[in-house]
């Protein structure tokens, strides 16, 4: 029944395979992350244990597994891709009898490993929307990081993220609304985790979502306000927090926003045009590009941010409303 329920609030615009275009020269993240598979995570890694009562943490693949079984029990009319996952921070370890040997002369199954941190994508590749030229694909994932666990206690509620949204396949860029993210999934089992992504769905305003992307399309920004918008975004990262407080929050780094100028002038898809005009749906993905070099255990929020943040610069230009990171 309750499945039925969220059925009915995903319509899907069904779009031939060959109007997608494909780039696989990068993930959904990168930053310091490599790609892995479910078997490595279930073949190779240990897992983690809570040191107080040698109670063990939901690994990984326990996570990334369940997910996409319930992925498919609540999305039967779509084919879902096999998650692509991402992980980050190995940590490395031996087996007791490999104590006092070099590192060099480990063999490998006296070695042990796990990552930190981990983020999967998956693609409903069937579900397909054309926003402002580019294919977008409905797509569910989510983001455990051990960094947030207390693994020096006993075992608790553990800490999960997850999201619905879309990838723009041009550039596989992540675009994800405010109401397709939660970063408050707390489970003490993997059992758990489909109330949670239920709720999560049924919350989710797919139709919103592409209408706000899409309006991003009609407005623009000029040189002088790109780069007036580029020298405000840098003053507000040296704001003293209670006045941060009191602007519209934007969380990229600086490293972040040089990537964002360089891709103003360089990037074949979204940069800006003949004129030095760039659209905002445009620097939106310049903002959900640069962002792709955040760790994982930030990713999705700054993502979120960029498109809160847009859809406060679009508001600003529609209704010619004072705005502190523009020159109105």
């Amino acid at each position: 029944m309750e499945t039925a329920v969220i059925n009915s609030n995903i319509h899907n615009q069904i779009v031939d395979e060959t109007q997608v275009i494909q780039n696989t020269s990068s993930g959904f993240i990168e930053a310091n992350t490599i790609k892995v598979d479910l078997k490595h995570l279930k073949d190779d890694c240990i897992i983690p244990v809570f040191s107080k009562d040698n109670e063990s943490t939901i690994s990984h693949y326990q996570f990334i597994n369940k997910a996409a079984k319930v992925v498919k029990d609540l999305f039967p009319d779509f084919s879902p891709k096999e998650p692509e996952i991402r992980v980050s921070h190995v940590i490395k370890g031996r087996i007791p009898s490999a104590i006092g040997k070099p590192a060099k002369e480990l063999l490998e199954e006296e070695k042990t490993i796990y990552y930190e941190r981990c983020a999967f994508l998956i693609e409903l590749h069937q579900a397909k929307e054309v926003v402002n030229g580019n294919t977008l694909t409905l797509s569910v994932g989510g983001v455990r990081s051990y960094s947030q666990e207390n693994l020096y206690s006993k075992k608790s509620v553990e800490k999960f993220k997850i999201f619905i949204g879309y990838q723009n396949r041009v550039c596989t860029n992540l675009c994800i609304a405010t109401d397709g993210f939660s970063n408050e999934v707390r489970i003490s089992s993997v059992n758990e985790l489909q109330a949670d992504m239920e709720n999560l769905f049924r919350n989710y305003d797919r139709i919103k979502h592409l209408g706000m992307m899409e309006r991003m399309s009609k407005f623009h920004l000029n040189e002088n306000q790109f780069a007036h918008l580029i020298g405000k975004i840098r003053m507000y990262q040296h704001l003293e927090k209670k006045e941060q407080k009191s602007r519209q929050a934007f969380m990229l780094n600086d490293g972040q926003v040089n990537s964002v100028v360089r891709d103003y002038y360089n990037c074949s898809n979204f940069s800006r045009d003949k004129e030095g005009n760039i659209s905002l749906w445009n620097l939106y993905n310049l903002f959900t590009e640069a962002n792709k070099s955040s760790y994982i255990d930030s990713n999705l929020e700054r993502n979120v941010n960029m498109y809160e943040f847009t859809n406060y610069l679009a508001y600003s230009l529609q209704n010619e409303q004072p705005n502190w990171f523009l020159s109105l």
